[in-house]
């Protein structure tokens, strides 16, 4: 993940709602690759598959992102 990656999520942010898997990862500020292994384990957020692509909403990346929101943890 690098720079262009999150200026494209910006763009893509401004324009149309839907990122490939790079864009949503620098998105919620995460590595692709542990976006990746989470959508293969069911546990990342909710995307879309259009023919081979897979697409993220920004509306669904910001739900599970409040969703996994912690304020704190037990020692």
């Amino acid at each position: 993940m690098d720079g262009d990656d999150i200026d494209r999520a910006t763009s893509a942010k401004r324009g149309s709602p839907f990122l490939n898997t790079d864009q949503a990862a620098a998105y919620l500020g995460i590595s692709s690759r542990l976006l990746k292994g989470l959508r293969m384990r069911g546990l990342g957020p909710v995307f879309r598959r259009h023919s081979r692509f897979v697409h993220y909403h920004i509306e669904d990346l910001d739900t599970w992102s409040r969703e996994h929101s912690a304020r704190g943890t037990r020692s």
